[in-house]
């Protein structure tokens, strides 16, 4: 297990470094000058801009400026944006919204495709199991947008029960629409993947053998078939969650999430590479270190696997 785990630490370092450049070099490439564009309208002064550029290692070549960022990270120095607030802290503040958003859809959307697809996946062919396929469907080929405009008219402007935008107001509750929207329109995967690995586990031998032995239902059920069952779910929504922590933007544009999609996409328009890159860097880690435990988790839901 702890060889294992240091293999998959080391895998780390060359996917942080392609993942890096890639965005550093994106971010260069993208035309404009970022300096200028701080100005607006404005003309700025020449001395001023060439300071600028100088604070900002805007005036050395590309990989000069990318070793040096590589080398401010080494020390825990994500650098600064342009209104000159560190990274760190836009990290600080911006990133528990977008975990709390994240987690909460996660669960919504877990707890959503566990329960419908093991009924679906028990009562095969039968009504409750096409009205969930039916279902199931429609929301994987509806945008996400559109369901959140929907619970947005229904559930705030017609009903009130949630407010429509959540500002500055970060509470769980005004969280929760905007996880509702996210978890709904994630589940429908889940819940097929679920459906199916049922199904599979039902016609396995040891379920058989547990049946024969004269194990009642109740415990054959949630003991020898979900728990087989959820590896496929566990991996998605393993995925889902990395990515929601990268900052689900749309969502979080339409409810006025003040998360990392919504600052990562004006760090972008503004060409912050040290913004665009920092995020990224920290992200790639949280996504990297999720799909680790979540694979240490599989030798706990099943027995057969085993990490030597």
């Amino acid at each position: 297990m702890l060889r294992y785990i240091l293999f998959r630490l080391l895998q780390v370092i060359p996917v942080l470094l392609g993942t890096t450049f890639l965005i550093y070099f994106m971010v260069f490439a993208m035309p404009g000058d970022p300096i200028v564009a701080m100005f607006g309208d404005k003309t700025p002064n020449p001395v001023v801009l060439e300071k600028l550029r100088e604070q900002y290692n805007l005036d050395q070549p590309f990989i000069v400026q990318y070793l040096l960022y590589l080398k401010a990270i080494l020390v825990g120095d994500f650098g600064t944006s342009f209104n000159g607030q560190p990274v760190s802290q836009i990290l600080a503040r911006t990133f528990p919204v977008t975990a709390m958003l994240a987690v909460m859809s996660i669960a919504i959307e877990f707890s959503l495709a566990i329960v419908i697809g093991l009924f679906s996946g028990l009562r095969k062919g039968k009504l409750f199991d096409n009205l969930s396929l039916i279902v199931g469907l429609l929301l994987m080929s509806v945008p996400i947008f559109v369901v959140a405009f929907i619970g947005q008219y229904f559930l705030t402007i017609k009903w009130h029960v949630f407010r429509t935008t959540v500002g500055a107001n970060v509470t769980l509750w005004n969280l929760l629409l905007p996880a509702l929207v996210i978890g709904i329109t994630l589940y429908a995967t889940s819940m097929r993947l679920t459906r199916a690995s049922v199904i599979d586990t039902l016609n396995q031998d040891f379920v058989r053998t547990a049946y024969a032995k004269g194990l009642p239902r109740r415990r054959v059920i949630p003991v020898h078939v979900l728990r087989n069952s959820l590896i496929p779910t566990v991996t998605n929504s393993a995925a889902n969650f990395g990515v929601l922590l990268v900052g689900a933007t749309v969502t979080e544009a339409i409810f006025n999430v003040p998360g990392v999609g919504n600052t990562l996409y004006q760090a972008i328009l503004r060409g912050e590479n040290s913004t665009v890159v920092s995020f990224v860097t920290v992200m790639v880690l949280l996504y990297l270190g999720v799909n680790l435990v979540v694979d240490l988790l599989y030798a706990a839901l099943d027995p057969r696997i085993r990490y030597a």
